[in-house]
């Protein structure tokens, strides 16, 4: 009989406490925020002229070929 007393009672606190967390059956009280994104702003172009870019890659291949034309040499 004790066994039996301890089970209902373990039912029932376990069905009203999944009651209790249920929620009601009322609307929600607030609507979501809406949030106005703005679009992201064109990338800026770049700072150095792209003339100034070749030129010192050119200069770079020059430095590089005469320090291979001195290794040769030696």
């Amino acid at each position: 009989m004790r066994f039996t007393t301890t089970l209902a009672a373990a039912a029932a606190l376990a069905v009203s406490g999944f009651a209790a967390q249920a929620g009601g059956l009322s609307d929600e009280v607030m609507e979501a925020p809406v949030v106005a994104v703005e679009p992201a702003p064109e990338p800026a172009g770049s700072s150095i002229n792209s003339t100034y870019v070749i030129v010192g890659v050119l200069a770079a291949l020059v430095i590089a070929a005469a320090v291979a034309a001195e290794d040769d040499d030696e």
